[in-house]
């Protein structure tokens, strides 16, 4: 189990993952679109224990034999790749679906036929979440799931690509027989490895900067980057962990983060939202229960912010 394939190796959660995997002493696969591209490459090189274990593979998620060649000579597969993208979308078959649903069948498919122990996929709060649907006294847990009419009516595209690939990944693991468990992480936050700002980062500093925006159909909580990395890692050494796992510090409103920026970073005038911004939302401290459960302990609000912001800060982003 110590040789790992960790696609989309060079983002914001896959970096950490590389790192953390590469600490315990793990070979790593990790899959790029560009080798050659040092905004890939030169951040993951100068890991500990990259020189000897760590490895690169060029993969396009709609090219079967480049993930084959990816996910060969390994003994689980971590699937972090899946395009995220929550602004307005031009082409959300192209620039989201196709990506998302059939890249995930090409890896499942890689992983079922070089016969891997595990695999675990990369979803999302965003595949749980919106679902007005859902009992409005209830808190939402990892039963609930979007709602795809109310996704292709509102143009909500991101959490569609998520729910369709998540969905699309059981039917195929309980068809195939594959050992598989799903991480769904919230809005995850905090030190970026990568030279490129991430989706949810990019969040936080358009608050930062003011914009007023609630992101009603694509927050459910903040979760800290190395937590995500930690709960793949437990989930995967775990086989015994199955079915999906929230991974979100709490079940919060985009409200309550907002107000904790403002509280902690006076300085940045940042805008005070309604303090519910996502209605039918219900407030939970234990929304990832499973994953608490196996032991992970999740950073708090306030210490996501902080390793966020001075993270920005570090990268040039703020002053």
């Amino acid at each position: 189990m110590k040789s790992v394939c960790v696609t989309g190796g060079s983002g914001f959660i896959g970096s950490w993952l590389v790192r953390l995997l590469l600490q315990r002493g793990y070979t790593v696969h990790a899959t790029l679109q560009n080798p050659k591209d040092e905004k890939e490459t030169k951040h993951l090189e100068a890991l500990d224990g990259a020189e000897t274990r760590l490895k690169f593979f060029q993969i396009d998620l709609l090219d079967y034999d480049s993930i084959f060649a990816a996910v060969k000579g390994t003994a689980g597969v971590i699937h972090v790749a899946s395009p995220c993208i929550v602004d307005r979308v031009h082409d959300p078959q192209r620039m989201l679906l196709d990506p998302a649903v059939k890249g995930t069948i090409n890896v499942l498919t890689a992983a079922k036929e070089v016969g891997v122990r595990r695999v675990v996929v990369t979803s999302s709060v965003s595949s749980v979440i919106p679902s007005p649907k859902w009992p409005g006294d209830r808190v939402k847990n990892e039963e609930c799931w979007t709602d795809e009419e109310y996704c292709r009516n509102n143009g909500v595209w991101y959490p569609l690509s998520k729910t369709l690939a998540e969905k699309a990944a059981w039917e195929f693991a309980k068809e195939k027989g594959l050992n598989m468990a799903v991480v769904n992480p919230g809005t995850v936050m905090g030190p970026i490895i990568p030279p490129a700002i991430n989706a949810s980062m990019l969040m936080l500093l358009r608050l930062i900067q003011g914009c007023t925006d609630t992101y009603e159909d694509f927050f459910m909580g903040l979760v800290h980057v190395k937590d995500v990395a930690l709960a793949h890692i437990l989930v995967y050494e775990n086989t015994s962990a199955a079915g999906r796992h929230l991974c979100v510090e709490a079940i919060t409103h985009y409200g309550d983060f907002a107000a904790k920026v403002a509280e902690l970073y006076p300085e940045y005038k940042v805008p005070r939202l309604p303090k519910d911004t996502h209605p039918g939302l219900l407030r939970s401290k234990d929304g990832a229960k499973k994953l608490m459960d196996l032991g992970l302990e999740f950073s708090p609000m306030e210490q996501i912010i902080k390793d966020a912001v001075e993270s920005l800060k570090s990268k040039g982003y703020i002053s």
